[in-house]
């Protein structure tokens, strides 16, 4: 603007006084902004560029690397005062920029940053934004390019041990139930090939897709399936953010979820709806549901707990959030219906305040654990069984 303004003055100047030189100039001034103009025509078809997301699937509160590369595919034409802007949500901070300036034909430049998340969820990571400068520094140009990338946030998982879980512990009869590898039935988890394992054994499809040498089991299995319902009512949960007990009963169950798939059970995932989340899709399918869960309008859990009335002997595990006296019934009648060990995680701000619900449950034949944050389930979750079921975790 400021050139045209110039040589539109000079121009005018050097027609009123006669003067053929400024008009010349006058010209000329007026003319650069156009050239420049022109001299950018085209030249985002040879721009090339690809982004890379390390890991696609992240936790809570790690940070995941994405990788770009900007490339001018041109055979002849430099590009210059080259910008690159990645546009982020605001949930992964402020978009990096970077300053590129000459790119030479057939040249490419290599490009990271790191995001970190608070909030589980989807995110998109791009397009990248693309300002090109002409030589004069004129006039600039913008695109957007290409589609952006995904980062899936997932929940927090605490490890909660490799020995049996309370659940476990409480079945009738001192365990799940087994079938052993001499009725022919193996584990169709695969583990790691050991010295002296029998080469028929061997799981080539497992093999390709780890590599490294796989066999079948030969240890016995479990033959029951396990339930996890996950309160994700708004209604009765406090807190905002990741600090909400919302999120903390997320974390929990899915914590819940991956220790019981590795025990061999099929994990079955409710939520207060009742619906079935993922059923029997393995652990990375139940922690991807949980990412993606949204917090619940209902204020009842009666449709949630029906569900486990038929969870037969597997064992139960209720992550909630506060309840009313409608929703211990419902939790009381689905207990009198199944026939397999059942726990209550309850997620509370105020643990004192959760005694009541506690008591309630314990008596209707509930194990019950009380946990403030994710970090709390690991010592509650692996606390004894005595007797009949009692309540857990911080007090």
């Amino acid at each position: 603007m400021g050139l045209l303004f110039a040589g539109a003055t000079v121009l005018a100047g050097g027609l009123f006084v006669g003067e053929r030189d400024l008009v010349a100039l006058g010209v000329l001034l007026l003319a650069l902004p156009l050239l420049s103009r022109l001299s950018l025509l085209g030249a985002f078809r040879g721009i090339g560029h690809g982004r890379a997301l390390h890991p696609a699937r992240a936790p809570v509160g790690s940070e995941a690397e994405v990788a770009l590369r900007v490339s001018n595919g041109g055979a002849l034409r430099p590009l210059g005062g080259v910008l690159a802007e990645d546009l982020l949500p605001p949930a992964l901070g402020e978009p990096p920029r970077f300053r590129i300036g000459l790119l030479a034909p057939g040249r490419d430049r290599d490009l990271a940053y790191r995001v970190r998340a608070s909030a589980r969820g989807l995110y998109p990571v791009g397009p990248l934004r693309v300002t090109l400068g002409d030589p004069l520094g004129c006039f600039r140009a913008v695109r957007d390019l290409g589609a952006p990338a995904v980062l899936m946030v997932t929940p927090e998982v605490v490890p909660l041990g490799g020995g049996g879980s309370p659940a476990g512990a409480a079945e009738p009869g001192g365990g799940p139930a087994r079938v052993m590898a001499a009725s022919g039935e193996d584990d169709p988890v695969p583990r790691p090939y050991r010295s002296g394992d029998e080469l028929r054994r061997v799981h080539w499809r497992s093999t390709a897709r780890h590599g490294e040498l796989m066999v079948r089991r030969e240890e016995a299995r479990h033959d029951g399936g396990a339930a996890v319902l996950v309160d994700l009512r708004a209604a009765a949960h406090t807190g905002s953010g990741p600090e909400s007990t919302l999120e903390t009963a997320v974390s929990a169950a899915a914590s819940v979820a991956v220790h019981l798939s590795g025990q061999g059970r099929r994990v079955r995932l409710l939520t207060d709806g009742g619906e079935p989340g993922v059923p029997a899709a393995g652990p990375a399918g139940v922690v991807e549901a949980l990412a993606l869960a949204p917090a619940s309008a209902r204020t009842g859990l009666a449709a949630g707990a029906e569900p486990l009335r038929s969870a037969g002997s597997g064992p139960v595990v209720a992550v909630l959030g506060a309840l009313a006296p409608a929703d211990l019934e419902a939790l009381s009648s689905a207990a009198r219906g199944a026939t397999g060990p059942r726990t209550a995680v309850l997620c509370t701000a105020r643990p004192a305040g959760a005694e009541g619900a506690a008591a309630a449950l314990t008596s209707a034949g509930w194990r019950v654990l009380v946990i403030g944050r994710p970090s709390d389930l690991p010592a509650a979750w692996g606390t004894p069984v005595r007797g009949a079921p009692a309540a857990g975790g911080p007090r």
